[in-house]
């Protein structure tokens, strides 16, 4: 399997992912006080990453999922960098306001994209001007709150976002009272689990740059699309 053809369709499954990755703190038992804790929390992080890990099914075939996100949300900049699949292994995805930046490992490319362009292409109504900046995203979703498990101090709500603009993808996350943190990820399309997912070393004001976030292979051939 090739990179560059599984990359694009890889990209339009990730922002649902980092949506659901970035509801990190939620104190509330409704969907709108979750999005109202989840935007008072990006704007005090100076920065957010953790590890998304399990299995996914794209394109009819069964994946290991492995990657690790970077996120400054005050500077909308986001970093997602591929251990798995090994056709996607050493890939990486920056995306800021302005553009989308896919470096591929194999050809030694980096194909960049406006984010507008990014966005309009996944059909999902997606602004990945907006992948750091959660409650803005969530704005052209419709959110809301399936269940809660546990006891005081241990609760897990699980959450879902469906697009506005209609489709059959979703995605759901379970968030954990202790430490307000999601801890699992689903993506669905039509109904069907196509990507089951773990959230692990969850940190929040790590130290991470922008310059850290940004950088890629210099002696990369740059293409603009």
């Amino acid at each position: 399997m090739r990179a560059r053809g599984i990359l694009p369709r890889m990209s339009k499954r990730l922002t649902l992912t980092l949506l659901a990755g970035l509801l990190s703190v939620a104190g509330a038992q409704s969907a709108q006080d979750i999005v109202n804790k989840v935007d008072a929390a990006q704007k005090a992080a100076k920065d957010v990453s953790f590890r998304l890990s399990g299995n996914a099914s794209f394109d009819s075939a069964a994946q290991k999922i492995d990657l690790t996100v970077k996120a400054i949300p005050a500077q909308s900049l986001a970093r997602v960098q591929f251990m798995a699949p090994d056709a996607l292994a050493d890939n990486v995805i920056v995306a800021d306001k302005t553009e989308i930046r896919q470096y591929m490992y194999l050809t030694n490319q980096i194909t960049v994209t406006s984010a507008q362009k990014a966005a309009d292409q996944t059909g999902l109504g997606l602004d990945f001007t907006q992948l750091t900046n959660t409650a803005s995203m969530l704005a052209r979703y419709n959110v809301k709150l399936l269940g809660t498990t546990g006891t005081a101090g241990k609760r897990v709500y699980q959450l879902e976002a469906t697009p506005r603009t209609g489709g059959s993808d979703s995605s759901r996350v379970w968030i954990t009272e202790a430490g307000w943190r999601p801890t699992r990820i689903q993506l669905l399309s039509s109904g069907k689990t196509i990507a089951d997912l773990t959230v692990s070393s969850y940190k929040v004001n790590s130290g991470v740059t922008a310059t850290a976030i940004r950088q890629l292979p210099k002696d990369a051939q740059i293409i603009r699309q």
